[in-house]
C-alpha cells in the first residue's frame, strides 16, 4: 500500500461491497494457518476438486456447523437411506413398504434399483426434524431381510433452505381427513 494511503477498516460483520454472490455480499476476511497446514489445505482442495480455497473453506464451514445444528433432536434435518437385500427373500419387500408407509410423513421419495445377482438397491429420501429422521432410517434398515443399511442425515439449513415438514401428525391433533 502506498504510503499515506488510508486502508478501509470495516467492524466485525459489515460486509464488503466489492464481491456480490446471488443476492448477498461476501465479507473478505483472512487467516493465519502454519505452512504444514496449508499444505494439507491446498492437497484436500486439488483433491475434492474445489474452484478454490474459499471454496473449500467454506465447505468445511458448512459441514461443521451441520453437525452443530444435527446435535439438536429437533433440528430440521434429511437423509438418505441406502438399503441392500435379495428380492427374493421371504416378505421383505412387504414389511419394507410397511415401515415406508409407516413413517409416509417423513418419506420423501423411494427408489428401487435391480442389481445383478438376485440383489436390489433401495434409496430412500427422509425429511423432518432430526430424532424422528433417525427414528425412521434406524427403522427402515432394520426391516427383517434387509443384509445391508447405512443412513447419512444432513441439513438444508447450510444452504439457506428447509424441509417445510411441519406437526403435528395423525394420533398428534391432526385430523384423519375425513370430511363431515
Amino acid at each position: 500500500m502506498p504510503r499515506g494511503a488510508r486502508r478501509e477498516v470495516r467492524p466485525p460483520g459489515e460486509t464488503s461491497r466489492s464481491q456480490k454472490r446471488k443476492d448477498e455480499y461476501v465479507v473478505r476476511l483472512s487467516i493465519s494457518l502454519e505452512p504444514d497446514l496449508l499444505a494439507l489445505l491446498d492437497s484436500w482442495v486439488r483433491e475434492r476438486n474445489s474452484p478454490s480455497r474459499s471454496d473449500a473453506i467454506r465447505a468445511l464451514i458448512r459441514k461443521e456447523l451441520a453437525e452443530h445444528e444435527l446435535g439438536d433432536p429437533n433440528s430440521d434435518s434429511v437423509a438418505s437411506v441406502l438399503l441392500i437385500y435379495r428380492h427374493d427373500a421371504p416378505n421383505v419387500l412387504r414389511r419394507l413398504t410397511s415401515v415406508e408407509h409407516r413413517w409416509g410423513a417423513h418419506v420423501r421419495s423411494s427408489s428401487h434399483v435391480h442389481l445383478e445377482g438376485g440383489s436390489c438397491m433401495q434409496l430412500i429420501g427422509l425429511a423432518g426434524k432430526r430424532n424422528e429422521v433417525v427414528n425412521a432410517a434406524e427403522d427402515l434398515r432394520g426391516v427383517k431381510g434387509i443384509a445391508f443399511g447405512q443412513y447419512s442425515l444432513a441439513t438444508p439449513i447450510v444452504a439457506g433452505g428447509t424441509t417445510g415438514h411441519r406437526h403435528p401428525h395423525r394420533g398428534q391433533g391432526e385430523t384423519s381427513g375425513a370430511r363431515a
